[in-house]
């Protein structure tokens, strides 16, 4: 079983649905992923992940009160939509999702959110596999929270493949979150929530 554990396994999109179900009943807190046909788990959010998305969800909310930042909303991802994602949040309007079962369609979706975990595959996961299938969807933006780096890295203009535009800042500077977002941040509270 470890050699299994150890290796990406291709699946198809309704075997890996089915399979997310089973083990949500089993293991409490389990978070399954499908990029590029592989199955990846999400680390368990630690306290202060949970406060970044809490400190962002307030700024948006304040700075555009029509859009609520969904946590942990999966949504259907890639070409043909069959990868399946599971950001730490989703930007959308108000009731964007209501109706929708577990993987949502993403057209609604102005911005994903991850928040590095302290997890080993969180480089491969959020830094090199996610940017792609979020453009490939036309999501507008990704926002990278980096704990390691202390970096807010701004993904934009998705041309279908990759995001054209990458801008980085160190926690402590502003960055703008452009269109159709349009909120700045004020990234210096973040230092104080990594370790």
């Amino acid at each position: 079983m470890t050699a299994l554990a150890d290796r990406p396994h291709i699946m198809e999109t309704e075997h890996f649905e089915e399979a997310s179900r089973i083990l949500a009943r089993l293991e409490e807190g389990a978070r399954l992923e499908l990029i590029d046909g592989k199955v990846r788990s999400k680390a368990m959010p630690d306290g202060d992940h949970g406060r970044i998305i809490e400190w962002l969800t307030r700024l948006c909310i304040q700075s555009r009160p029509e859009l609520w930042l969904y946590p942990d909303q999966g949504l259907k991802v890639q070409e043909y939509r069959r990868g399946r994602a599971r950001p730490d949040g989703g930007l959308a309007p108000s009731g964007a999702f209501v109706g929708q079962g577990e993987w949502a369609d993403p057209d609604p979706v102005l911005m994903v959110v991850e928040v590095t975990s302290y997890d080993s595959d969180t480089d491969q996961r959020d830094r090199v596999e996610k940017p792609r299938p979020y453009a490939e969807t036309a999501i507008p933006l990704y926002l990278l929270i980096d704990r390691q780096a202390c970096q807010v890295v701004v993904y934009s203009e998705p041309d279908g493949a990759r995001y054209e535009n990458v801008h980085t800042v160190q926690f402590g500077k502003t960055v703008h979150l452009p269109d159709p977002v349009g909120i700045t941040l004020e990234t210096e509270q973040l230092k104080d929530w990594v370790n």
